[in-house]
């Protein structure tokens, strides 16, 4: 059976055009990886959380803050290893080069030596323009670009 993710794709307005805020895998396994690497931030739920709830918890850990303000559903992705992933557009702004993860993962480190260490869930967070972003994100969340860019045109109009 599939996992379940809820995450949070902020979006800002500036002159060039929007502009996304994701967040980059901490771990030794993605250190040199960029390109189809980013993500929104995004997590597993808690027992009896909404979506919404999930996805606003997600945020404050990996990034340090919590998010307000009205979320708007871009709907679900499936991921290449079958995670469901449910997202909301949210427009905001904050210094991404502050943020601040609380949430680490564990993991075998070396592979193969026995040593389980700690890293953070995520080791940056960046703003990019859409057409940057879609270089950026994973491959399957890019789809989750196209349905705000839609929307943003669709308020626009």
């Amino acid at each position: 059976m599939a996992s379940f993710s809820a995450g949070i794709l902020m979006y800002r307005l500036a002159e060039e055009g929007a502009e996304v805020l994701l967040v980059h895998p901490g771990g030794p396994f993605w250190q040199r990886k960029d390109l189809g690497a980013w993500s929104i931030p995004k997590g597993e739920p808690q027992p009896g959380e909404t979506a919404q709830e999930t996805a606003r918890r997600e945020f404050a850990e990996e990034l340090g803050t919590v998010p307000t303000g009205p979320l708007v559903a871009l709907g679900c992705i499936q991921q290449r290893a079958g995670k469901v992933v449910e997202a909301f557009a949210l427009r905001g702004d904050l210094a991404a080069e502050q943020a601040r993860c609380s949430s680490e993962v564990e993991m075998e480190w070396p592979r193969g030596s026995g040593h389980i260490r700690r890293f953070p869930e995520i080791d940056r967070a960046a703003w990019f323009s859409l057409p940057e972003a879609r270089l950026r994100i994973l491959e399957a969340q890019r789809e989750l670009l196209d349905r705000l860019e839609r929307k943003l045109v669709d308020e626009r109009a």
